[in-house]
């Protein structure tokens, strides 16, 4: 059986991820298949904008979202 020792700053900081070498082969031939978009500027605003308004519990739920949208189209 090999042994490893792992860093401890890859622990502490979660930066470690193990997978099997045939997974992460898979991984990056997806990377040729799908195509990554970035976001702009004003997109990652809005996020951000949401990110905030959820941590203030200012959001509703995905029932509630559906019953106003429900409610609305009547």
């Amino acid at each position: 059986m090999t042994t490893i020792t792992i860093p401890k700053n890859l622990i502490k900081e979660k930066d470690l991820i193990l997978i099997p070498r045939r997974k992460y082969e898979e991984l990056l031939d997806l990377e040729k298949i799908i195509k990554i978009v970035k976001s702009t500027k004003s997109e990652l605003q809005v996020i951000e904008r949401g990110r905030k308004e959820i941590k203030k519990g200012k959001h509703i739920s995905w029932h509630e979202l559906k019953q106003e949208l429900a409610y609305n189209n009547n």
